[in-house]
């Protein structure tokens, strides 16, 4: 309970730290809590929302909320923008378990992903990529949580473990954050082979629980969504399995797997990044999913978030009996189950959302809450903020610095530096003369005292952070990284791709990223 509300206060202590304003005093029929900038969960009173608990000095009355029954037709089941609260009966907390997937071994994210999963890569400052799909269950009021793991699990543990607890509900509405490791049986001697054959291999576990639908997510995707919604069409429209869908436009469809849907939004048709002929057969009528004619005009296709809503039953007979060998849901168990005849409806998510899958779309998605006046993807929303660890690291203090549209993290320390539209995360220390533009840095796990960087400087050794007129653009900068001085990593040479590992860098799509715990020495030129 105490690390649950801990995490939640670190979460309302960054947006205060980052902004002015305070938040005002705001409750929801999800059961999120905001008042006086600190978002509050897993008390007593929030565990029985949905009830409406009233206190008195001589008893305690239990008094039903009566909620107004809200029909999902087929026709308005968009995500954004959404007018009305969900009303799930019963609701998500007691009917819904979240599984969160920790994906593979993330090569294509790799030199990040060397020492932590990919769901443990540093994002936006304080946060890292779990917390958003543990942070948008939480404000969807699904409070009973697994992530599954299997690569490079320790620090994604570590995180979990500190940032949300054991018991986020009350007696009555248990609620955590587990995390499930790959694991040998006699049933089963492999490791995880995919999506569905993680889910699999601990569906026995599942199916304990007293719920009426799973909800499949991925833990490496940028995005805010209320799953309440998500569920109720789910349940509206009598579905087996409802699939997140994202509206396209022909440039990106081909890089995506695609859905035909007929006037019910119910999926007839699969196509995996088709191209030519293929993919014009693709184009759908996305007004059908609640898109005005324009837009559905301009974005006539319809791309699989890899985000899921399973009905238990429904799960069971798919894994266990129709596909007991299928090893991933987007390519083999959706499919088959759309073949068979089974219920597979679209949920279109009309909102930003980004796959972390390369090192490029990390960049490009950590500088895009820098953008101006609107960010690509907010952490400043009230309603539902995103949660992470409890640090309680000071203000960041800038000496002299010139800062301009760029988020700092908690506990920095930038000394007569210019800081020019990059993200400084959690501990960075950027010394005198230095120059960030266009720059990610992720901060350090720890502080070095100053006559620990005193001592180092005098034996010629390199303190954490970036040294003194040391110049960093358009590039990546892991923890703990030691940049010397005078070093300029601004990828001189125009290389689009390279891998100097023993020397401490990689080179993926022009930008340059220094890898955890590297020293980098006095001078160098990347």
């Amino acid at each position: 309970m105490a690390a649950a509300l801990a995490a939640v206060a670190a979460a309302a202590a960054s947006t205060a730290a980052a902004s002015p304003a305070r938040l005002s005093v705001e409750r929801t029929t999800r059961g999120a809590f905001v008042s006086g900038g600190n978002a509050q969960l897993g008390s007593s009173s929030s565990s029985l929302r949905g009830t409406g608990v009233a206190l008195s000095s001589s008893n305690v009355t239990l008094r039903r909320q009566r909620h107004r029954k809200v029909v999902v037709s087929p026709r308005n089941v968009s995500d954004s923008p959404v007018s009305v609260e969900a009303c799930l009966d019963p609701d998500a907390s007691r009917s819904v378990l979240g599984i969160i997937l920790g994906g593979g071994a993330g090569s294509r994210l790799y030199p990040l992903t060397k020492k932590r999963a990919k769901p443990a890569v540093p994002l936006g400052a304080n946060y890292r990529l779990i917390d958003i799909p543990v942070s948008n269950c939480i404000n969807s009021n699904i409070n009973k949580i697994y992530v599954l793991t299997q690569f490079n699990s320790a620090s994604l543990n570590r995180h979990l473990s500190r940032a949300y607890a054991s018991n986020m509900g009350g007696y009555k509405n248990e609620g955590f954050v587990e995390v499930l490791a790959a694991q040998q049986s006699p049933e089963n001697p492999n490791w995880f082979q995919g999506t569905a054959d993680a889910v699999r291999q601990y569906l026995w576990l599942f199916e304990e629980a007293q719920v009426l639908e799973y909800v499949i997510l991925a833990g490496d995707h940028l995005y805010r969504m209320d799953y309440q919604h998500f569920i109720q069409v789910h349940r509206e429209t009598n579905a087996d399995i409802t699939v997140a869908a994202l509206p396209m436009d022909e440039a990106r469809a081909t890089a995506f797997g695609l859905m035909k849907i007929n006037d019910q939004g119910r999926i007839i048709e699969f196509a995996e990044k088709p191209k030519g002929d293929e993919l014009k057969a693709m184009q759908v009528d996305t007004t059908v999913l609640g898109l005005d004619a324009e837009r559905a005009k301009e974005m006539p296709y319809i791309a699989s978030m890899g985000i899921y809503v399973v009905s238990k039953e429904a799960m069971i007979t798919l894994l266990r009996n129709e596909f007991p060998e299928a090893n991933d849901f987007g390519s083999e168990v959706i499919p088959g189950a759309t073949k068979m005849g089974m219920k597979v409806q679209a949920y279109l998510y009309d909102g930003y959302w980004e796959d972390i899958g390369t090192i490029e779309a990390f960049y490009n998605a950590n500088l895009g809450i820098t953008k101006k006046p609107v960010p690509d993807f907010s952490f400043y929303d009230r309603s539902a903020p995103i949660y992470t660890q409890a640090r309680f690291l000071p203000p960041s203090k800038m000496l002299d610095a010139d800062v301009t549209d760029s988020v700092i993290g908690e506990g920095c320390v930038i000394k007569n530096a210019k800081i020019f539209h990059s993200v400084v995360g959690l501990r960075s220390w950027v010394a005198e003369g230095a120059v960030v533009e266009d720059a990610l840095l992720m901060g350090a796990d720890y502080y070095e005292t100053d006559e620990q960087r005193n001592e180092l400087l005098a034996s010629g050794g390199i303190p954490m952070g970036i040294g003194r007129n040391s110049v960093v653009k358009r590039a990546i900068i892991d923890k703990n990284a030691r940049i010397g001085e005078n070093v300029k990593i601004i990828n001189v040479g125009g290389v689009e791709e390279a891998a100097r590992e023993t020397d401490g860098y990689f080179i993926k799509s022009g930008i340059v990223t220094i890898i955890k715990d590297a020293i980098i020495p006095h001078g160098t030129v990347i």
